[in-house]
């Protein structure tokens, strides 16, 4: 097996259903229909006859069939071409084709609060630079304003 190769623990076979909440060690792919939410330690993986019908909670999650639910995944989550999510999506990286289908909020970088905020000194003079930056542009049209005003003038003399 290779390193990044997935190990699936756990199959929900294509005319199998699930009715109630799921929970699962490692990785698990779904082609059959989950109604109820779905947890999960590793990966999942949704083949396109998959269907979970609640929210998803796990590391990794790959849809290739559809999800009417929220996910939070703090890895990534990707949504092939035959895709089709309803529901919102936390995650950390997002993956999705242009012809999968998705509706709802997207909410990433969880670990963005946790940057340093640029202290009172650098914001002062990150403002000032902008300000200078747009007084310069602003003379620079003026000045290219004027003349094309006086090269049309000339023109009509």
């Amino acid at each position: 097996m290779k390193r990044n190769e997935t190990q699936i623990t756990t199959i929900i076979g294509m005319h199998a259903e699930c009715n109630g909440d799921f929970a699962a060690e490692g990785a698990i792919r779904v082609d059959g229909t989950i109604n109820g939410n779905v947890n999960v330690t590793d990966t999942i993986i949704v083949g396109a006859s998959g269907c979970i019908n609640g929210e998803v909670n796990a590391q990794k999650v790959v849809v290739g069939g559809e999800v009417y639910g929220n996910l939070n995944v703090p890895e990534k989550v990707e949504l092939t071409s035959t895709a089709r999510v309803i529901g919102d999506i936390t995650t950390n990286g997002l993956v999705i084709d242009e012809n999968a289908i998705f509706q709802g909020n997207i909410n990433m970088n969880q670990d963005g609060g946790k940057r340093a905020k640029p202290n009172g000194r650098t914001m002062k003079a990150v403002r000032k630079s902008a300000k200078l930056a747009v007084e310069e542009a602003l003379r620079e049209v003026e000045a290219d304003n004027e003349s094309s005003t006086e090269s049309s003038s000339e023109s009509f003399e």
